[in-house]
């Protein structure tokens, strides 16, 4: 199929133009592109970034998604609310979202196949559903779409940074202000690819933090997210001197409290327009046990 670039849409980015053009989420459509599934002007283009122009020739043969060949898995699973449309489920901490290197069951998805019944296709057939993520070792809420329209509309609503998503953390150290914003980008770790990391030239993030309760030697904090980057708050509070406490990736070597299981991040608010009936959604999750637990241990009184 072959689209013109008119005046109406000259000068934007090509995964702009192909998200735009056939109904795709613009992360999927860059990932496309640099498949080399895109061709301009009978050319393969790899560069997502590409400025298209009036009288450009845009030519994409959408392939339908395929359904999804990971494996349902009989897991528990905590759904906090479903229509036909989408689903909030709970993700406990030490469970990965979809299947990857070193995880190729077990996941959210595998466990999404078994209770679910339907899942969008967009995400393709290794992140069926998936709309957001969040990390292995954080719990809390999760937004999963069930049929591609859905998908799509939610996804919009991410990148316009519509979708309310709200942290509770511990962090290491006592904080000197009550509340602040971090306003930093965040890239791949220049010397170390596993890691992300304050960079210049990196993805524009920015996260408002707000002092829950000041506790031994440590902070209880709310963290808003206005962008959705990878580990965004963990590299956030850590630019500030207060890592989440138990983070392995982000923490100092020698954790002033033995905690295990990673770190005491928890997803506890998510917000958003339904996709079909525009109304407006909002979730709320307690954190598990093991937050609950240091919470209390390191309460001052």
């Amino acid at each position: 199929m072959i689209k013109s670039v008119d005046e109406s849409n000259s000068g934007v980015r090509l995964d702009v133009f192909l998200s735009d053009g056939w109904e795709i989420t613009r992360s999927r459509a860059s990932a496309l592109i640099k498949e080399g599934e895109v061709q301009v002007n009978g050319v393969v283009q790899t560069k997502a970034g590409l400025i298209v122009k009036t009288g450009d020739e845009i030519a994409f043969e959408p392939r339908e998604a395929r359904p999804a060949h990971v494996e349902a898995q009989d897991i528990p699973l905590s759904i906090v609310y479903q229509d036909e449309d989408l689903a909030v489920v709970f993700k406990p901490s030490g469970m990965v979202v979809h299947p990857a290197a070193g995880n190729y069951d077990g996941t959210l998805v595998n466990a999404l196949l078994m209770h679910l019944d339907g899942l969008s296709g967009i995400g393709g057939e290794i992140r069926p559903g998936i709309v957001h993520r969040i990390d292995k070792d954080t719990s809390g809420l999760l937004l999963v779409a069930k049929n591609d329209k859905s998908h799509l509309a939610l996804s919009n609503q991410i990148a316009a940074h519509d979708i309310e998503r709200a942290y509770q953390a511990i962090l290491i150290g006592r904080m000197k202000t009550l509340s602040g914003d971090v306003d930093a980008p965040i890239g791949r770790h220049p010397s170390d690819r596993k890691k992300m990391a304050i960079v210049k030239g990196g993805r524009e993030a920015r996260t408002h933090f707000e002092v829950l309760e000041e506790l031994n030697k440590a902070t209880y904090v709310k963290c808003v997210l206005s962008t959705g980057r990878t580990h965004q708050i963990r590299v956030h509070m850590a630019s500030l001197g207060h890592p989440v406490l138990g983070d392995p990736v982000y923490g100092p070597k020698k954790s002033p409290y033995p905690v295990e299981g990673g770190q005491l991040l928890h997803a506890y608010r998510l917000g958003f327009s339904h996709p079909t009936t525009g109304k407006t959604m909002l979730f709320e999750a307690e954190p598990e046990e093991r937050f609950r637990v240091w919470l209390k241990k390191l309460k001052l009184n």
